[in-house]
């Protein structure tokens, strides 16, 4: 069981709203350490694993994978961290991975930070980016975007009923985005030394 000093935060919303760009905004001026799920997940797959073949499947279906799995790449990552403040991207992906996290690793978010972004504008920014990823396709984009809306959806909605919900407009310049983080996590950080 992983015991830490709680520091954490989800950082979620659709794909192709900003988050990879504004999470490494946010360790470079915060300190956090940056935990992507889906990188991890990805980084599972180049490895060749069995995992790592099990996941690669489950994304080109634009499916969730389990969250044992995740949760345990999860783990891994923030006991070699060395840090005591992580932003975990991309996950929870949907109830039973918040209620898994919450339970093995006994961590709660002091926050949720949440993009919030068109479906039209996600999808041009994914179709743009051009990092050669397999997942970045319009037949897999629109699959994940009907994941996104019937999986994440209610996790958000569970941490707005707890008011950690922080709803940012993501449909805006990096910068103006950036500016808006920059509010949400000061007044967080300021609150926890009072």
């Amino acid at each position: 069981m992983l015991q830490l000093r709680q520091a954490s935060d989800f950082f979620s919303s659709g794909p192709g709203s900003g988050k990879g760009t504004q999470c490494a905004n946010i360790v470079q001026h915060f300190g956090f350490t940056h935990l992507s799920a889906g990188d991890l997940l990805r980084a599972e797959i180049k490895s060749g694993s069995e995992n790592g073949t099990m996941i690669q499947n489950m994304i080109k279906e634009g499916k969730i994978v389990p969250s044992e799995v995740t949760i345990k790449l999860l783990q891994k990552a923030i006991q070699e961290s060395g840090n005591d403040k992580f932003l975990i991207d991309g996950f929870p992906r949907n109830e039973e991975n918040r209620a898994a996290f919450e339970a093995v690793t006994k961590i709660e978010p002091e926050f949720v930070l949440f993009f919030d972004c068109s479906e039209e504008e996600m999808e041009r920014r994914l179709l743009s980016r051009n990092q050669g990823r397999e997942d970045d396709n319009i037949e897999t984009i629109r699959k994940r975007f009907k994941v996104f809306l019937e999986s994440s959806l209610p996790v958000i909605e569970y941490y707005n009923s707890k008011e950690k919900v922080r709803k940012i407009d993501a449909g805006k310049p990096v910068e103006e985005v950036f500016e808006a983080v920059k509010v949400i996590f000061t007044s967080n950080s300021e609150k926890a030394t009072v």
